[in-house]
């Protein structure tokens, strides 16, 4: 494979010949090589043959005892990977190039370069394959994907993909803060909210084919108390449910729930086929079907038979590439890739999006420590300084968060804490703080990282030893054992309401698990009667959780955040969904051969 020659080249070039001098004979034996390239002698002269073939090395073999062999590298390992790189692409072979792509450390000018000839393979491309054409949307994702299912999602982006892959009961509207008919095309209560009524639609296929009906709902319902689904507690209310007829459900509960049309649209609450186990097989009656799944990519294809309106992208492939070679997401670029499109004419839609939710530090209180003092937590609240950070660090960083909530952060008047040194030290004095060191946390991504560097910094200034600890991917169990704070953010849904008190009462957030039982019973009690409140009085209680929070310096807030994209000028239908991300069964390519606009 032309692949595998290349790492072999750049493994004998890094072991013999790290300058990378060209045309220079060096002196090597073949049992050296074979210890480079982990591989016998007989396979050694194959590879040598192969690589002189294509007329990457010249080969001299020693003749008689005491002659070394020669070897001379004739390309430079800029020109190998750039050829090897472009042959990779040309032939639709996504992965193998990036996994390429990766060696290319060093050099950021020249990595820049490819990552541009990878952007022209990836992003929205239309296949003429057939007299219709294929209309594709490729992704690329520098993260292995999360656990892809109703019952245990977590992650922003896996809820998002499980909303085009399966529908709910309901929808909720975020322009007019409604609900509209899903999979129900009708629902009722009686007087007191104690007694759901949902009527389905006829005709609803899943992605293997089967038409839905109220089993498949009861069975979604029962399927997240059987998994112990750590969202389980929202539907604890209900009591029963039960079919009359295959498209009429009736759920019975056991105290009034104002907030039940929540919970029946969102993504926990996915109906999913009884006869499927979606853990093994990812079946449900969204516009888009997992076509292919594997730890490369994962291949989403429009369903025909969508009970709604079809998608107008036919197949969205999303690459997982393991190394820092791609973008968060596909249509966000790299920051030297977003410079160059910005000036350019062929690019000029652009969306921000000021997401709701912010960035923030939670202290570990799982961990034993000096962060158990109100006072160590009250000085880092100080070194934390929201302003600051953004008006050093900028990028996505939009303005100070004292909530989850921006229109809460905006109420509240900023102090300029830059001289503020002497009240840190003091209160790190009254703590009893002795120069031990806390570890800190967080996704080693861009944004994260240099903020984790920015607030080390801050500390050491002070006096305080704070210690990095970057996460490839989230991992709750790495973070309750070894770090004392965790850099976290929380994007909400824009069904804002279940948004936070999702981050509150959901078993698998870090806030659950990092705060002691003690403190999650405060928090509860606090939340006790919230689905039985009307919609003003389940955002106050909402915000007196968060006061609890934000008066014992449990969490530290810190910014509200911008999601920005930019988008090709053919590409149409730019609606954002949960969590920012762009509804993709609404995308579609207009080709420059369809006219003007």
């Amino acid at each position: 494979m032309y692949n595998q020659a290349i790492l072999h080249y750049l493994n004998m070039a890094e072991s013999l010949n790290p300058a990378f001098r060209l045309h220079e004979p060096l002196p090597v034996s073949i049992e050296e090589l074979s210890e480079i390239l982990c591989c016998t002698s007989r396979n050694v002269k194959f590879i040598l043959r192969k690589l002189e073939e294509k007329g990457m090395i010249h080969w001299q073999a020693g003749r008689g005892r005491g002659n070394m062999s020669q070897l001379t590298f004739l390309q430079s390992k800029e020109e190998i990977l750039e050829n090897s790189f472009q042959e990779l692409l040309r032939k639709g072979k996504i992965k193998e190039a990036t996994v390429l792509l990766g060696n290319a450390t060093g050099n950021e000018a020249f990595k820049v370069r490819l990552l541009n000839e990878l952007n022209k393979h990836l992003g929205f491309q239309h296949e003429p394959e057939s007299t219709s054409g294929q209309d594709v949307l490729r992704m690329v994702r520098n993260r292995a994907l999360d656990k892809l299912d109703p019952a245990f999602v977590y992650s922003a982006f896996e809820s998002y993909l499980l909303s085009q892959i399966c529908s709910t009961l309901v929808i909720y509207e975020t322009a007019n803060n409604r609900f509209l008919p899903g999979l129900a095309h009708m629902w009722e209560s009686n007087e007191d909210h104690t007694h759901w009524v949902f009527y389905l639609r006829k005709g609803v296929r899943f992605h293997h084919g089967r038409i839905m009906t109220a089993k498949d709902i009861i069975a979604s319902l029962e399927r997240l108390r059987n998994l112990h689904s750590p969202s389980l507690w929202f539907y604890n209310d209900i009591i029963s449910a039960e079919m009359q007829g295959e498209y009429c459900v009736h759920f019975h509960l056991s105290r009034p729930n104002l907030f039940i049309l929540h919970l029946f649209s969102n993504i926990h609450m996915s109906i999913v086929p009884y006869d499927v186990d979606f853990s093994t097989a990812f079946v449900g009656s969204g516009p888009y079907r997992v076509k292919e799944l594997n730890e490369n990519v994962l291949v989403l294809e429009a369903f025909d038979q969508y009970y709604g309106l079809r998608a107008l992208l036919d197949r969205v492939e999303i690459w997982f590439l393991l190394h820092d070679v791609a973008p968060e997401r596909q249509y966000e670029l790299p920051d030297q890739l977003l410079k160059e499109r910005e000036n350019r004419h062929d690019c000029n839609n652009r969306i921000d999006y000021p997401a709701l939710g912010c960035r923030y530090i939670l202290f570990n209180f799982r961990k034993k420590g000096i962060h158990h003092q109100l006072k160590f937590r009250q000085a880092l609240r100080l070194i934390y300084d929201r302003t600051a950070v953004i008006k050093e660090l900028g990028g996505s960083r939009l303005t100070p968060a004292d909530s989850l909530l921006p229109w809460n952060s905006r109420e509240r008047k900023w102090e300029n804490t830059t001289d503020s040194a002497e009240q840190i030290k003091e209160l790190l004095r009254a703590c009893g703080y002795d120069g031990e060191a806390i570890t800190v946390a967080f996704i080693s991504k861009k944004e994260e990282s240099e903020e984790a560097q920015w607030l080390q910094h801050r500390c050491a200034a002070v006096g305080i030893t704070l210690k990095l600890h970057p996460l490839e991917r989230h991992n709750a169990e790495e973070v309750m054992n070894h770090a004392e704070l965790i850099l976290g953010e929380e994007i909400l849904e824009e069904d804002w309401q279940w948004g936070v008190i999702t981050y509150f009462k959901n078993e698998s957030n870090y806030l659950r698990l990092l705060l002691l039982k003690s403190q999650c019973d405060v928090i509860d009690q606090s939340l006790e009667d919230f689905a039985q409140q009307n919609e003003a009085d389940r955002a106050r209680l909402l915000n007196q959780a968060e006061s609890i929070l934000r008066d014992n310096v449990w969490v530290l807030y810190g910014c509200h955040l911008n999601k920005r994209a930019l988008f090709d000028q053919s590409l149409y239908g730019l609606h954002t969904s949960t969590f920012g991300f762009l509804d993709l069964s609404k995308l579609w390519i207009k080709s420059p051969f369809q006219g003007p606009v």
